[in-house]
């Protein structure tokens, strides 16, 4: 899912983007606001029509459904696996058979990393087995393992202060949870930062807002169970994994995250001057990079079809969980936006274009593929849009391009009155439109409730369980009527 820092992957994607074509001229014609508030408002039987099918119509609960039917057949799909590829080639499948158009498949390499068994054990100041989750590209143990003293610190700084105390550690951070942007570094660049001091193993609080296991025990009591029922199975005590980068002149250690529970003890023991002992065994093996595709379905505009509206999730997930929220979801009502238009008999002026990106999980891998075949013809992108942070229901949009398109924005968004979802926020974004954006093309993002999003975001929990039927369908209700009428009205959005 989602990932907010400039990777190293990402730093040299953007080394990149100045090869596109320039798009920045700002070629809208002289209508005046007034104008375009009425072509825009010309649209609200249309937009009521699309909220009708998929809230209240047939359609309702289609896109949880066809979801379901994916990642309870083909279970979580991380990137590199045979998982992913039968994932893809059913979608493929399911294109074909709704009858969209220009359905293919687009190669792209992407990383194979796999974790193998692991496992974590406090051996001091007592025995106490640990879940953990490798992270992603993580390096193996040797097959005995790595048994060492703990060193736990809150922060970068506090690793520095104390690197000498580091040396022949394992380090393990117990950073407060701020924001997934903030706290994410730690998972991104700790195992990077401990091997400077010359520790052996990194092991990292989860990034996550709060903790499966808190969650479960507070609805427990909520509901007055009986006592003997709040326990910590291995469904609720879940780490959360995601990726993590080495960086070149520095070694290469073990790396993986722990739940908030476990990083909060060891500092509380630390913290008493407890002698803290882990026996951290790790498979973990990178493979060679691995044949995969962008998968791509359409519907051709009418008057301006080498014009584009992009609509997007991205298909391969950790591989916990079913990846069901992560991002099948964003997924699926991407899919679902473009049915939606298609049961209705419409077809926009510029092809809406519906791409399900491969390798998200590891820098929007097939993504920037994507973006390198195609960005000559950046000038026809009118906006690109990503759904990758849950599909509940819906706050709204976020957006990113010049003030008039935003202002062009909030009047599309003002069409979804009937289902109070209006506002307008900053900062669209998007691992995989991210490309786009920096080249200064419109992008948007939809916006839910992140605090949920993060407590099961890259865990064993991100399975349908936590999908809601009626709230897809509201996602899926803002997605499709704001693809089309921005692919449908007579312009393309302005840009800066």
């Amino acid at each position: 899912m989602k990932f907010l820092l400039l990777t190293f992957v990402g730093v040299v994607h953007l080394l990149s983007l100045s090869s596109g074509k320039t798009i920045y001229k700002n070629d809208i014609s002289q209508r005046s606001f007034q104008e375009i508030k009425e072509e825009i408002a010309s649209y609200g039987d249309v937009a009521k029509a699309i909220i009708n099918l998929a809230v209240y119509g047939k359609a309702q609960n289609r896109s949880y459904e066809r979801l379901a039917l994916l990642v309870d057949t083909v279970g979580p799909r991380p990137s590199g696996s045979k998982s992913l590829e039968k994932a893809i080639q059913i979608m493929h499948q399911n294109l074909q058979e709704e009858g969209l158009e220009n359905v293919h498949l687009e190669p792209v390499k992407i990383p194979h990393w796999e974790r193998g068994e692991e496992s974590a054990v406090m051996l001091e100041p007592r025995i106490h087995k640990m879940a953990i989750l490798g992270l992603g590209s993580s390096i193996g143990t040797p097959p005995e393992g790595i048994t060492a003293e703990v060193l736990v610190v809150t922060s970068f700084e506090e690793l520095q202060r104390r690197a000498p105390e580091a040396r022949g550690k394992i380090v393990v951070y117990n950073q407060p949870y701020v924001n997934y942007s903030k706290t994410v570094q730690y998972r991104v660049q700790g195992s990077v930062e401990a091997a400077k001091v010359g520790a052996v193993a990194s092991l990292i609080r989860s990034v996550a807002s709060f903790s499966i296991y808190r969650i479960q025990i507070s609805k427990m009591l909520e509901l007055d169970e009986p006592l003997e029922n709040i326990c910590s199975p291995p469904s609720f005590y879940s780490p959360h994994t995601g990726i993590q980068e080495y960086q070149d002149g520095v070694p290469k250690i073990p790396t993986a995250c722990i739940t908030v529970e476990d990083a909060e003890m060891m500092s509380r023991m630390a913290s008493r001057g407890n002698r803290i002992v882990i026996q951290l065994k790790m498979g973990a093996k990178n493979y060679p990079d691995a044949d995969s595709f962008n998968t791509v379905a359409e519907i051709i505009g009418s008057k301006y079809p080498e014009q584009v509206v992009l609509v997007s999730g991205h298909l391969d997930s950790w591989d916990v969980g079913q990846g069901a929220m992560d991002d099948g979801g964003g997924a699926f009502i991407s899919w679902e936006a473009l049915s939606l238009i298609k049961d209705l008999g419409l077809r926009p002026k510029r092809t809406l274009r519906l791409v399900l990106w491969t390798a998200e999980e590891q820098g929007g891998i097939g993504a920037f593929q994507y973006y390198q075949l195609h960005k000559a013809n950046i000038s026809n992108y009118s906006l690109v849009m990503e759904s990758d942070l849950g599909t509940f229901l819906p706050s709204g949009l976020q957006f990113t391009g010049s003030e008039k398109a935003r202002t062009i924005v909030e009047e599309v968004m003002s069409l979804l009155q009937p289902v109070n979802i209006t506002q307008v926020f900053r900062a669209g974004e998007g691992t995989d439109i991210n490309f786009w954006i920096q080249a200064g093309v419109p992008g948007a993002s939809l916006l839910d409730d992140l605090y949920k999003y993060f407590s099961f975001h890259h865990s064993r929990g991100d399975t349908m369980t936590i999908m809601d039927p009626k709230q897809m369908n509201v996602a899926a209700a803002v997605w499709a009527v704001v693809s089309y009428v921005i692919a449908d009205m007579e312009e393309m959005l302005p840009r800066s």
